[in-house]
């Protein structure tokens, strides 16, 4: 992947990808998630996936999409640490397969710049038609949540564990500031993504005189801009805190476990490797400790994994049980950690962990989404501003395969508990507020 500054704060990714028959282009706007915008940031994705100028509703576009061979437009929302990130993305089949040598790409660059720059507006704003449409469909997403008990355990551990930081800020948007939101509240919020946000443009499966007429497209956009682009939040961690215990009660078949841990400091680059193989080990596969262990052997739970968010340093464990074993689950899964910072790692669950992910990571290149996701994540992870260099897929599992069980256990020994949330019935909670 070839990766070059063509403005401040605007850089071009691009990888021909010729054993691809469909081309991509996506534009990524990156900027500092805000408390006070986040819930317009939300709904602007919602909003702008319905149609740009030249397509101002569904039906036009979906005709339009139809007669270019099935493209695909997509707008959402990716939160990334303290970061938000919006992405227009369009995808379709490459010109060389055009039946009639229809110019695809010139379109499929018009349909992306159309949807991010020019957006359908009544009297200067958002249509208001689309915006009421989209508020109840956010707003629904939101009260949805308490319904997946899963998801809303998560959520909750992560506001008592973020706090007031930067990571804190909700960017799924809040419940009761959707019906307040206005159409000029949200092209207020659309203007200020065009002005503050670092862009990210990834051109996948086009020749270079293609790639070039995309930069030339999107630089020309971006002379009509007032642009000031503002550096983005980088990689943080919550300090190390004595645990917090919280308890929620509801009338539920299940209960739910939440469990984050932080590192302390951010994670560097180079200790990624590394990390991967110690989730992996831990709780991130079917070999897994917490899996093998604390599931299959102990039935302390219904299902129990780890996962890591190397934007803020922080693991979470979560965990399915009985409403009478969570204490034991907690207990149970604190002392998988600790074995694995001060006891034997097999040779075999070592190598069938870095075996798994390695094959998991086979995978990364075998479509343009993955390809992109990839680079991306990869360019967030080193500033988007960053010299630094932006690491291959290749590259990574070389180091995954030189990673060392000490290696390992150098990162597990960092992770500490700050929180651990639990849902329950009231007369088997095992830990007050």
């Amino acid at each position: 992947m070839e990766r070059t500054l063509i403005a401040p704060g605007v850089h071009l990714s691009c990888d021909p990808a010729s054993k691809f028959n469909r081309c991509r282009i996506s534009i990524h706007f990156a900027f500092p998630a805000e408390r006070k915008t986040a819930t317009a940031h939300a709904l602007l994705p919602l909003v702008m996936e319905r149609g740009y100028a030249d397509c101002p509703d569904m039906t036009r576009l979906t005709k339009k999409l139809a007669k270019l061979y099935g493209a695909d437009l997509t707008v959402d929302a990716r939160p990334m640490g303290c970061n938000h990130n919006l992405c227009v993305s369009v995808t379709g089949i490459k010109d060389a397969f055009a039946l009639e040598g229809e110019a695809l790409t010139a379109e499929y660059t018009k349909i992306a710049l159309g949807a991010a720059f020019h957006p359908y507006l009544v009297d200067g704003c958002f249509d208001p038609q689309a915006v009421s449409i989209e508020k109840q469909m956010l707003k629904k997403g939101l009260e949805d949540e308490i319904n997946d008990k899963r998801i809303y355990c998560l959520h909750q551990a992560n506001r008592e564990f973020f706090g007031d930081s930067p990571a804190g800020v909700r960017q799924e948007g809040y419940l009761e500031e959707v019906d307040g939101l206005t159409p000029a509240m949200l092209t207020a919020a659309y203007r200020q993504m065009l002005r503050n946000a670092n862009i990210e443009l990834l051109v996948l499966g086009c020749d270079a005189a293609q790639t070039a007429a995309i930069r030339d497209a999107l630089l020309a956009e971006l002379a009509c801009i007032d642009r000031a682009p503002l550096p983005l939040v980088e990689n943080m961690a919550m300090p190390a805190i004595a645990p917090v215990h919280k308890t929620e009660n509801y009338d539920m078949v299940q209960a739910k476990l939440c469990m984050l841990f932080t590192l302390g400091q951010p994670m560097q680059p180079q200790q990624l490797a590394a990390v991967r193989l110690a989730m992996a080990l831990y709780g991130g596969s079917v070999t897994s400790r917490l899996f093998l262990n604390v599931r299959e052997r102990d039935h302390l739970c219904y299902y129990c994994s780890s996962s890591f968010q190397s934007f803020t340093g922080s693991m979470a464990v979560n965990s399915g049980v009985e409403h009478a074993d969570a204490a034991r689950a907690e207990q149970a899964i604190l002392k998988e950690l600790a074995d694995l910072c001060t006891g034997p790692i097999t040779d075999e669950e070592f190598e069938d962990c870095r075996r798994g992910l390695l094959s998991g990571m086979n995978g990364v290149e075998d479509s343009l989404g993955g390809i992109e996701s990839w680079y991306y994540i990869e360019v967030l992870r080193a500033g988007a501003n960053s010299a630094a260099p932006i690491q291959s897929p290749e590259q990574a599992r070389n180091a995954l395969r030189a990673v060392t069980k000490d290696e390992v256990r150098d990162i597990l020994r960092r992770l500490t508990l700050s929180v651990s949330y639990l849902l329950t019935k009231e007369d088997t909670a095992h830990a007050a507020e």
